[in-house]
This record gives structure tokens, sequence and C-alpha cells, in this order.
């Protein structure tokens, strides 16, 4: 069983940056990958991006790319996601999930394990 937490969210104007952190535990983490969701309100949960297991391919969806980077630090158990040049349409609930062996999954049912969510909000 994969416990995952984020962490790192708040209020941003539009055009700052936040990272977030997303720390794993009860499992092997290097043999998960890990996506990045967001659900803003009133409003169904869109994938924003995934990175590899073992960290070597990543993707994104297009509303961030080249804004949004994710990144992972197998060592301390940890993915992060660098948001820069935030928008106000970025605000929403972002979560964390994770797959066995996971690539570039982009739907949240191929996802075994998530996280209870950081809320993000940019204001204009």
């Amino acid at each position: 069983q994969v416990k995952l937490v984020e962490s790192g969210g708040g209020l941003v104007q539009a055009g700052g940056s936040l990272r977030l952190s997303c720390a794993a535990s009860g499992g092997t983490f290097s043999t998960y990958g890990t996506g990045w969701f967001r659900q803003p309100p009133g409003k169904e949960r869109e994938f924003v991006a995934a990175i590899r297991w073992d960290g070597y391919s990543t993707y994104y969806a297009d509303s961030v790319k080249g804004r949004f980077t994710i990144s992972r630090d197998n060592a301390k158990n940890t993915v992060y996601l660098q948001m820069n040049s935030l928008k106000p349409e970025d605000t929403a609930v972002y979560y964390c999930a994770a797959k066995y062996f996971g690539n570039d999954n982009s739907q949240a049912y191929q996802y075994d394990y998530w996280g209870q969510g950081t809320q993000v909000t940019v204001s204009s």
C-alpha cells in the first residue's frame, strides 16, 4: 500500500510560480510511475503531467506544456511539479497519483494510488 501526501499549494498571483511536492511512503517508490492531475472548481479531474517510474520520460497536457515541469527524486521518495507562469485557469485542487511501473499514463483510472490533494489558487 502506497501513501501519497501532497504539499506546496497556496495562493499566488498570475504569472507567479509554485512547486508542489508529493511524498510517498509504504512502497518501493522507484517502481511507480507518478502523475499529477487537477480538478478545477465545478469541473472534472484532468491530467496535468506524468513521469515514468525511472524518471526517463515525462508527458504533459497541452495546457501546461512549457510552463510546468514534473520531476522525481527516488532517493527522497518524492515527485515534484514546478509550475511557472501560472494563470487563473490553473486554479484547482492538485492530486498526485502512482501506478506500478507507470509510464506516460494520462487517464485517472490507470492509477492505483492517490493523494488527498492540495489547493492551488491563482489570482488575476
